[in-house]
Formats: C-alpha cells, sequence, structure tokens
C-alpha cells in the first residue's frame, strides 16, 4: 500500500484517474470530484474534503479516521460497509442525502448545518452526536441511540421516543413539537 502524507490535491478528477492501494494521512483534497468512484480499501487518516463530489462512492473496508468533510456533495452512500476501526468523521455543510448509516457506531462523529434528507440512522449510536442545524427531512431513526445527542436548531426530523432513545437528547423550539406528531395532540 502505498502512503503518502501531507499532500494537498486540487481540482483532481479521480473519476478518471483511480487511486487504489493507498493510505492518505493528512492530506487536503479541494474540488476534487470522486463521483461513483471505488474508494475500497484506502485509508484516510486525519484529512480534509472541501467542496468535493463524492456521491455514489464505494467504501467497501474503507478507512476514515478523524476526517473532516466541508461542503461536500455525498449522495447515496452506503456507510455500514467502510472500516468501523477508530471511525470518526466530521460533517459540515454537507449534502447527505439517501446515504445510509444503518446500525454503526458514530459517536465519534459530527454533523453541522447539513441535509441529510431520507438518511437511515436505523439502530445507530448517536450517542453525544452533534446534529445541529441539520434538515433531517425524511430521515429514518428507528431503534437509535440518540442519548444526550445534540438536535438543537435542527429541522424536519420525524423521531418516535417511544421506539428510540432520547434520554438528554438536546432539541430546540419550534421543531421538538415534532416528537408529540404521533399522539395527535393539539398544540395552541
Amino acid at each position: 500500500m502505498e502512503y503518502i502524507s501531507d499532500q494537498t490535491f486540487d481540482h483532481q478528477d479521480f473519476t478518471i484517474s483511480a487511486i487504489a492501494h493507498r493510505e492518505f494521512e493528512s492530506c487536503t483534497f479541494r474540488n476534487c470530484n470522486f463521483s461513483g468512484c471505488d474508494l475500497s480499501k484506502l485509508r484516510f487518516i486525519s484529512g480534509e474534503f472541501v467542496d468535493c463530489n463524492l456521491s455514489n462512492i464505494i467504501v467497501h473496508d474503507t478507512a476514515f479516521q478523524d476526517v473532516m468533510f466541508k461542503h461536500c456533495k455525498m449522495l447515496g452512500i452506503h456507510f455500514p460497509s467502510c472500516n468501523t476501526f477508530n471511525l470518526s468523521m466530521q460533517f459540515e455543510d454537507c449534502v447527505l442525502s439517501h446515504s445510509i448509516f444503518f446500525q454503526m457506531n458514530l459517536s465519534k462523529c459530527s454533523f453541522f448545518a447539513s441535509l441529510l434528507d431520507d438518511v437511515d440512522f436505523t439502530e445507530s449510536n448517536l450517542s453525544k452526536v452533534s446534529l445541529k442545524e441539520c434538515n433531517l427531512v425524511n430521515a429514518v431513526f428507528d431503534s437509535t441511540n440518540l442519548t444526550a445527542a445534540d438536535l438543537q436548531h435542527s429541522i424536519h426530523y420525524t423521531i418516535d421516543p417511544d421506539n428510540n432513545n432520547i434520554k438528554g437528547a438536546k432539541f430546540s423550539l419550534p421543531d421538538v413539537m415534532r416528537l408529540l406528531d404521533k399522539y395527535g395532540v393539539i398544540i395552541s
């Protein structure tokens, strides 16, 4: 496996030139296109993706350790297939629509000001995870651990308090009222 460290990749189209058998440490990817690429078995450690298109990438056994994604388009990624050892990802102002986090331990991850439309968090551990200022329209929370999670200023979520652990979770008005939707109560 080729080891690459402390490099910046700017405006590169990785759909044309594949990047197999590599480990990237402290590398930055700016304005790069990875759309549909197979990133299987690659390792990204202490790196950053900024303004990149990572939609529909394949991440079978891919390692993301202390990786930051900023302003990235990340549609339809199946994250449960990635390497979960020391998994740590931060997402800021990203579009993660239609991505899957089924049964994942995301306790070392955070989401800020991101669009999480139709994202599947079924049976995931989001304990103490920050989901601040996110749009969670149609996101699926089913048997999800949201203990002490921070959803302040997030919108459009539907979370069933009877089917998810929300003890100590932080919400803000007015969207916290959505926790009562299933009960059909009228609040005036």
